[in-house]
């Protein structure tokens, strides 16, 4: 396997003694899917609320109960991919390995999307890529941010093959970059622009430094005719009626760069940071690190983009706040290739193994103690019989474990893919996902992307509506058969023994059975 990898990337042998980059690439891979394939369902916050969707997308159709509550309304919305590549594989996978397949191919894509770049622009291999290595996790990803991160991975792909493509005839560059938008547009708005952005900066740069008038038009239309179709896509898109929902915030700003490293411990964070710019300062000023021209032209526009976008745009929150974690995939594709002597290779790649293998110990870690908080979901939702109605609350004073709220905000959802349920908090949004309610239920869920109630605010509306205009959990005990209710320490009293009924609780949450129930 090593000599057919060597012989078909010879670059390979003159930059890293043949098989080593291969070797590290390989373990390195290997390393950073072991929490992906050890957890069947990692705790990261929406990615459960996704899995409910692509259960229902999944077994709609054999499924009456299901097809009871729910249904789905294609529509052109820039945030599909997943409802298109998971659903087809649940039928011989299951739901949770079907995700897991999807979380491989994402990490695989933003791992080797930087290498891509990096040979189209440089024309060989080097080490330097492998830095995607250590930044896949992050708390982009640890969100749940899933298709967006997917079309980071897809976004790179295309910027090498842009790159590479660069001194051939336009049309081809328009080809394969009308794929490109099409396909990161099905993925997310966010990562269309991104790929737009990066096309940008290098062509600014590529004319500066040798302005050909006479292929000026040719290179404009290969550039812009590839996003055309975006606009008429966007007029036909339900999403379009979510533009008036933008916000912009200057404070968050900073903790937009630290979501590029953040995991779960800020210590340690703050410590892997301080040791990536330290090693980046100390080689840069001995001159073995540097950035390609094109790359500082993207940095300089990223900074930009990055201080003047939304907090909110087109509904979608932390706007702003995805777009660093893209920026250093990106750039790490524009890194020089000059890493001169056995010595300092050989240091690079031992320093990049503890980077990463730290990296994912904090994360196997935690996502294992995490763990338990699925398990005793997963419990808890058994005692529920099937195609019961579901209202999720929150403790008036919640644990503000970060971690913890991280993987219990949308836990109950396993009681949609476990016993097919309904429950209010199901992502379903009209503009967002392509998944409705049936009109007889849309009143019970929570079509506006908001919080759940808090326990003072259902006993308030036992048999009342909520002050100041109705809300869908407004007369609860009459229309859900149970509350989940969640941040809760152990053995927390019953919030309202006449309505409520204790069923089960477990780590930061308990479940009641309503009156409703015979």
């Amino acid at each position: 396997m090593l000599r057919t990898l060597t012989a078909l990337f010879p670059a390979l042998g003159s930059r890293v003694q043949g098989r080593v980059l291969p070797l590290a690439f390989t373990a390195l891979l290997v390393l950073v899917a072991i929490p992906i394939i050890a957890e069947p369902l990692p705790p990261l916050t929406d990615y459960v609320n996704h899995l409910a969707r692509m259960h229902v997308m999944a077994r709609l159709d054999v499924n009456p109960v299901l097809a009871g509550f729910y249904e789905i309304r294609w529509a052109v919305i820039p945030n599909l991919i997943m409802d298109v590549l998971v659903p087809p594989l649940v039928p011989y996978f299951s739901v949770l390995r079907s995700g897991q397949i999807f979380l491989l191919l994402t990490v695989t894509l933003l791992v080797t999307g930087p290498m891509a770049i990096h040979r189209a622009l440089w024309g060989r291999f080097s080490p330097w890529p492998l830095l995607a290595f250590p930044l896949v996790y992050n708390g982009i990803f640890l969100v749940g941010l899933v298709n967006y991160l997917l079309g980071t991975g897809i976004a790179l792909w295309g910027v090498a093959g842009w790159i590479a493509l660069r001194e051939r005839a336009g049309w081809q560059r328009a080809v394969l970059s009308t794929a490109v938008v099409l396909t990161l547009f099905l993925c997310h708005l966010f990562a269309v622009g991104l790929y737009g952005m990066t096309l940008l900066a290098f062509e600014a740069w590529h004319l500066w430094r040798s302005p050909r008038r006479s292929r000026l038009v040719a290179d404009l239309l290969a550039f812009g005719a590839p996003f055309l179709p975006v606009l008429p896509l966007i007029l036909a898109s339900p999403t379009l009626g979510l533009s008036h929902e933008m916000v912009w915030e200057s404070r968050g700003k900073l903790e937009g760069i630290y979501l590029a490293v953040e995991l779960y411990r800020d210590n340690v964070d703050l410590l892997f940071a301080a040791v990536v710019v330290g090693a980046g300062i100390w080689l840069a000023r001995r001159n073995a690190l540097g950035l390609h021209p094109a790359g500082w032209a993207l940095l300089c526009l990223g900074a930009l983009v990055f201080l003047v976008m939304p907090r909110q745009l087109f509904g979608s929150w932390i706007a702003d706040q995805r777009l660093p974690v893209g920026l250093f995939f990106l750039l790490i594709g524009f890194i020089s290739p000059n890493l001169p002597g056995r010595l300092s290779r050989r240091a690079f790649y031992v320093c990049l193994m503890g980077l990463t293998l730290a990296r994912v110990v904090e994360v196997g870690v935690n996502w294992s103690d995490l763990a338990q908080v699925s398990d005793d979901m997963t419990q808890a939702v058994s005692n529920i019989p099937r195609g019961s109605k579901i209202l999720v609350a929150e403790a008036d004073r919640p644990n503000s474990d970060p971690a913890l709220v991280q993987a219990l905000s949308h836990a109950p959802l396993i009681a949609v893919i476990g016993r097919d349920a309904l429950v209010s908090t199901i992502f379903s949004v009209p503009g967002k996902q392509v998944l409705n309610i049936r009109r007889a239920y849309a009143e019970l869920v929570d079509r506006e992307d908001g919080d759940p109630p808090k326990v003072g605010q259902l006993l308030a509306t036992t048999d009342k509506s909520t002050a100041g205009g109705a809300r869908f959990w407004d007369f609860w005990p009459q229309h859900y058969d149970y509350v989940f209710v969640l941040y809760t320490e152990p053995q927390d009293p019953n919030p309202d023994p006449d309505d409520l009924e204790f069923v089960a609780e477990g780590r930061g949450f308990q479940l009641y059975r309503t009156q409703s129930v015979e």
